[in-house]
């Protein structure tokens, strides 16, 4: 094993041993122990792979939040503008049917993780109590592509308080681990994507931070994902139906379907992960300013949740 793999290997350790000393939220169950390092999950990525066709994936519509379409009044000096790319492999879309057999979409970034098959994205993507079918991951979507294939979820792991107070008064807890299956050839997402650590009490003032987000809306035929580079700093929230601290960055144009996209920061295997788009009023009320709940031991203890494949709060299995 070579040196920054080994302490990559520590790295994971140390976090799950931290997480499993602060504890997680009380209404998780003891679960048996989770299976065996490789054994594939029931679900098979044949069908996912075969419904989600190009056109299919083209037509998905972002999950509501509070971002309209339009850009916002501030001045676009003051604003680091967003560019379209063809995205990184960490970095992708969840796909799913609701209950009205509408496709939805929202972003998501792959961590690290012993299982090698963990993905981080926004609370408010996945919560909803509707039937989430076809519920897949495609690591750098873009222009009606899979580039590494599909990969569909197991699991959803949600804070319960997230759950019981919802997007509002929960607002802090906004962020969720999702649990994939191999894709069809049994290979595991962070085997051929790659994955970035997972980065809690991280402080709110960054000066370079990564933003990456999947836009509803496009005069493109076939949406890309925005990239912006811009800083971050502390925001409290004095709105008593939306409390916390948030991380809050000035990108332009990250408007409805970037929720669930990356804060990175560069770290000695690559980035970060600090934060997604979400938080403070579903990530912000204009396009120019996102935000994200600070990750902390609530964060760390939902991710050792996942990791030992504990049965997930508030029933987060998808829909057969």
């Amino acid at each position: 094993m070579c040196r920054s793999s080994a302490l990559r290997a520590l790295a994971l350790l140390l976090l799950t041993a931290l997480a499993v000393a602060y504890g997680g939220p009380a209404s998780y169950a003891a679960a048996p122990p989770p299976p065996a390092p490789g054994a594939s999950a029931p679900t098979s990525a044949g069908g996912d792979d075969s419904y989600w066709t190009a056109r299919r994936m083209e037509a998905a519509q972002p999950v509501q939040d509070s971002k309209p379409a339009k850009a916002s009044v501030r001045s676009e000096a003051t604003v680091p503008p967003s560019h379209p790319f063809n995205g990184i492999p960490q970095v992708g879309t969840f796909f799913w049917t609701d209950g009205k057999n509408i496709g939805r979409f929202c972003g998501g970034t792959v961590v690290r993780s012993p299982r090698r098959d963990l993905v981080v994205s926004a609370g408010h993507c996945l919560s909803h109590p509707d039937p989430k079918r076809h519920l897949s991951f495609v690591p750098q979507y873009h222009d009606g592509l899979k580039p590494f294939g599909i990969f569909p979820v197991s699991a959803i792991y949600i804070d319960p308080r997230y759950y019981a107070l919802g997007s509002g008064k929960g607002a802090r807890w906004d962020y969720s681990v999702e649990r994939l299956a191999p894709r069809q050839d049994g290979r595991e997402v962070e085997d051929v994507a790659g994955g970035f650590d997972l980065a809690v009490y991280s402080g709110y003032a960054h000066s370079h931070v990564r933003l990456i987000g999947y836009p509803g809306f496009s005069d493109a035929s076939h949406p890309k994902p925005l990239d912006c580079w811009s800083s971050t700093h502390k925001y409290t929230s004095t709105d008593p139906g939306a409390p916390g601290d948030f991380l809050e960055i000035a990108c332009a144009a990250y408007i409805d379907g970037t929720s669930g996209g990356p804060f990175l920061v560069r770290d000695p295997f690559g980035y970060a992960l600090i934060g997604v788009i979400g938080g403070y009023h579903t990530g912000g009320d204009t396009p120019d300013i996102s935000y994200s709940s600070y990750f902390t031991k609530d964060t760390l203890a939902l991710y050792v949740h996942a990791v030992l494949g504990d049965p997930p709060a508030g029933g987060g299995q998808p829909a057969a």
